[in-house]
């Protein structure tokens, strides 16, 4: 019998049939604006991000999938080029076309759900990356053809190339297939080199744990999810609100706030600036320093200068 992985407390994600009819039922009396969306960068550093091997930058690709250029490497987080989720056409193209990008040294990924790890994606990315998975995730990168894979459980730790990788709890659930619920676990990852510290939530609902990431570790940079919320009363286990991701973000006592996880897919009701505009009155109704959030628009590199 296959592991079943849980949540902190074992707090539970699971959602009955009898709430599934309810959300949709709720879905057809609401009338979203899916015309306007996150905006691309108009200007895009695909020669420098392939040239480069010695400045620290980050770049975000869209939804969950950013490319951070750390120590020399090319690291790429739940790397989705994909056109469509499900029956869903993706609202936003990816911020740099797949056959542009430089060759991938190492992949991170935060749990299994098809808007994390699409095969199709690793398929064609150029380099012979080192993956760094969840436990529970290894056996289907090998069947896959994939064996430079190392799983780690939480709080587990790897040193690659001169960089640290800590896998981190997150709240959330997985699946893949209709057996294979929970057999791998779920995860953010924190990427530390002499200098700075990122940290990589992958996909979470508000938990007590980033209390405990905070104290462990001291946060430069936050990827932090704010989408895919809506209803709150369906999503909140599993999706963070923005209002709470402020929250987790104050508890981490970090020092910027990147979000990601919205604009790309429509996985639940909410829509990519509703995210955003909830992200910002709430940054500005605590009163937090405008230069600690940095909103990213899909294909913008920041650089942060040398490793």
């Amino acid at each position: 019998m296959r592991k079943k992985y849980a949540n902190l407390e074992n707090v539970s994600t699971n959602k009955t049939f009898k709430d599934m009819m309810r959300w949709q039922k709720e879905r057809k009396s609401k009338v979203k604006d899916l015309s306007v969306n996150i905006e691309q960068s108009a200007s895009k550093m695909v020669k420098e991000l392939q040239e480069n091997r010695n400045k620290t930058t980050y770049t975000w690709i869209g939804h969950s999938t950013f490319l951070i250029q750390l120590n020399g490497l090319n690291i790429l987080t739940d790397p989705v080029w994909a056109q469509r989720m499900g029956f869903q056409k993706r609202l936003t193209v990816p911020g740099i076309p797949l056959t542009d990008m430089p060759e991938i040294d190492v992949v991170i990924i935060s749990h299994g759900h098809y808007d994390h790890l699409d095969f199709q994606t690793i398929k064609q990315l150029k380099g012979n990356p080192q993956f760094f998975v969840p436990i529970g995730l290894k056996s289907l990168f090998l069947k896959k053809g994939y064996h430079q894979v190392i799983e780690l459980n939480w709080w587990e730790t790897v040193i690659h190339e001169g960089l640290t990788f800590h896998f981190v709890p997150a709240q959330h659930w997985t699946r893949r297939t209709a057996t294979d619920m929970n057999s791998s676990h779920w995860g953010g990852w924190v990427i530390q080199n002499q200098i700075e510290t990122f940290y990589f939530v992958g996909d979470t609902g508000y938990f007590t744990g980033f209390n405990e990431i905070g104290d462990r570790f001291h946060i430069d940079t936050v990827f932090m999810p704010i989408g895919a919320y809506e209803p709150e009363w369906f999503m909140a286990s599993s999706h963070i609100s923005p209002e709470d991701s402020v929250k987790a973000f104050l508890e981490l006592k970090a020092k910027l706030f990147v979000p990601m996880h919205y604009g790309a897919y429509r996985l639940a009701d909410d829509t990519g600036p509703e995210a955003l505009e909830r992200l910002y009155r709430e940054w500005d109704k605590k009163q937090l320093p405008k230069e600690q959030l940095r909103v990213l628009l899909i294909g913008e590199t920041v650089t942060n200068g040398g490793c």
